[in-house]
C-alpha cells in the first residue's frame, strides 16, 4: 500500500498530436485530465520543429523509423499541455491507453479517439511522458519558457 509520503506532485507533458487536434479532440483531452482533478499549468497550439521532435524523441532520433514520426508530428499544428497533480504522470500513462490505437483499451483516450489509417502511421492522438524524469527533460522542449 502506498504510503502518504509516497504520493508525489509532479508535471506532466501531454500533447495533442496532429490527427487529435484536427479532429477536434483537444477539449476532451483537457475535460478528462479536469475531471480527474489534475490542472493545466501550461497550454499553447505549437508547430513543431525538426529540432523540437530531435530534443523530444531523443531516444528515437537514430531509428529507421524516425522519418515516418516526424512527417506524421508535423501533419499539422500540435496542443502542448503541461498538467500537474498527484502521481499525474501514471495516471495519465494510463489514461491515454496502448501505443498502438486498435489495441488501447476502449475508455482510453486512444481506445475512444484513435484508428488506423491507409497510409500505415501510426497515428494515436496524444503523447503521454512514460516517467517523471521524461516528463521535466519533454516540459523543457515544449515550454523553454517554464522554470
Amino acid at each position: 500500500m502506498i504510503g502518504d509520503d509516497e504520493m508525489t506532485e509532479e508535471r506532466t507533458l501531454v500533447l495533442v498530436k496532429p490527427d487529435g487536434v484536427k479532429q477536434r479532440h483537444i477539449g476532451q483531452v483537457i475535460t478528462r485530465l479536469e475531471q480527474r482533478g489534475y490542472t493545466i499549468e501550461a497550454l499553447k497550439i505549437v508547430n513543431a520543429t525538426m529540432d523540437q521532435l530531435k530534443d523530444h524523441y531523443v531516444e528515437l532520433a537514430e531509428k529507421p523509423f524516425f522519418p515516418e514520426i516526424t512527417t506524421y508530428m508535423q501533419e499539422g499544428p500540435i496542443t502542448a499541455i503541461v498538467a500537474q497533480g498527484t502521481n499525474i504522470v501514471e495516471v495519465f500513462h494510463r489514461m491515454a491507453g496502448g501505443t498502438n490505437p486498435t489495441q488501447a483499451e476502449l475508455g482510453t483516450i486512444r481506445g475512444d479517439y484513435g484508428r488506423e489509417w491507409a497510409d500505415g502511421l501510426i497515428r494515436n492522438v496524444v503523447h503521454s511522458s512514460d516517467s517523471a524524469e521524461s516528463a521535466e527533460r519533454e516540459i523543457k522542449v515544449w515550454f523553454p519558457e517554464l522554470k
